[in-house]
């Protein structure tokens, strides 16, 4: 069922979580070092690696006899992690921006759809309906085309200031919504060994 609180939640943690203003100077580095890419074909491909993700990561994860509130408090704590880089302005997940093919490696993957994203769309299913985080990262991946395809624009309107301040407050976002996914399902957990 549709829910506009549930969409907004989910768009807000997919957004921080992506951090698309965050990659602006790695996009402009791409493009002032000579690497071409496609804005259009790097939505594309990182949508469908997140609808695939998003479909099979559940079977994957019960082949390996996990459950989702688990991999939530697993990916609560990617959460924090990125958080803390975002707030502190430190690089604990390294982004090798360095390979040709820039549109595939490293704008869809890693950069768009990297491991934190892919971890929290999981975990986002123990919080909230298919349906609603569907419609969330389709808004996400919109506004990440937009980005790519008028990065030359952003950069001369934001500047490198607003970018971070951006950055920052996004982190902030970040934190508190792993906080919550972890006390959350933490305590469902805790539940379920108590029966």
């Amino acid at each position: 069922m549709i829910n506009i609180i549930q969409i907004v939640g989910a768009f807000l943690v997919l957004f921080a979580i992506i951090d698309i203003t965050g990659s602006i100077p790695i996009f402009l580095s791409l493009k002032h070092s000579g690497n071409k890419f496609h804005p259009l074909y790097a939505a594309l491909i990182s949508l469908l690696i997140f609808v695939i993700f998003f479909f099979l990561g559940d079977a994957a994860l019960k082949l390996f006899g996990v459950d989702i509130e688990s991999f939530a408090v697993a990916g609560s704590i990617v959460l924090f992690i990125m958080a803390f880089e975002m707030i502190l302005g430190v690089e604990i997940f390294k982004n090798d921006a360095s390979s040709g093919g820039s549109t595939v490696v490293p704008i869809a993957f890693p950069l768009i759809a990297g491991p934190g994203a892919l971890t929290t769309i999981i975990s986002l299913r123990a919080e909230y309906d298919d349906v609603n985080i569907l419609i969330a990262l389709l808004v996400n991946i919109v506004i990440d085309y937009l980005v790519l395809r008028y990065i030359d624009r952003l950069e001369r309107l934001l500047g490198g200031t607003l970018i971070s301040i951006l950055r920052k407050f996004f982190g902030v976002i970040l934190l508190a919504i792993g906080v919550k996914l972890f006390t959350t399902n933490l305590g469902s957990l805790i539940h379920s060994l108590n029966l």
